[in-house]
């Protein structure tokens, strides 16, 4: 089993631990908070989004973004949408099977971008409902981001 095998495997079970009972405004509110302070202590100019079935619950951009994060917020959403599956893991896949997104779907980078930084809302029984995204960072450290404020969450 290779490194990029190993991360996608930690990255499904991971991605098994963060489901919620459900998942709210409220929730969407308290976790944009949680990213929007561990978000200062990276020192650059993210911008982060929560949806729900598409429908926007959270948004915020910090000094300095460009209207470019919320392009690729977009395009990492459309990842999650598409495939149930973190942004992340679907850059380690192609990754690891030496393909494009429009080799291996047909697909434009312009409308799918399969870069770290997108997780799935997931909701116990019942299964992937939204997308929790930060785009500024580089794509690991995106994905990282989400994950830490996710798992601080459902702690709670």
């Amino acid at each position: 089993m290779g490194k990029l095998d190993v991360k996608m495997k930690e990255i499904l079970e991971t991605e098994k631990k963060l489901v919620f009972d459900s998942f709210t405004s409220q929730d969407a509110l308290n976790l944009g908070m949680m990213l929007i302070e561990k978000g200062k202590k990276a020192y650059k100019p993210i911008a982060i989004n929560i949806s729900v079935n598409r429908r926007c619950l959270f948004h915020f951009s910090f000094d300095g973004a460009l209207p470019d994060n919320d392009n690729w917020i977009q395009r990492k959403e459309n990842i999650v949408y598409r495939f149930f599956k973190s942004s992340y893991f679907m850059e380690l896949k192609l990754e690891n099977e030496g393909k494009t997104v429009e080799e291996k779907y047909g697909i434009s980078l312009s409308e799918l971008a399969p870069f770290g930084g997108s997780i799935p809302i997931t909701i116990d029984k019942t299964g992937v409902v939204g997308a929790i995204t930060v785009s500024g960072l580089n794509p690991e450290d995106d994905h990282a981001l989400v994950v830490e404020c996710v798992e601080a969450l459902l702690s709670k």
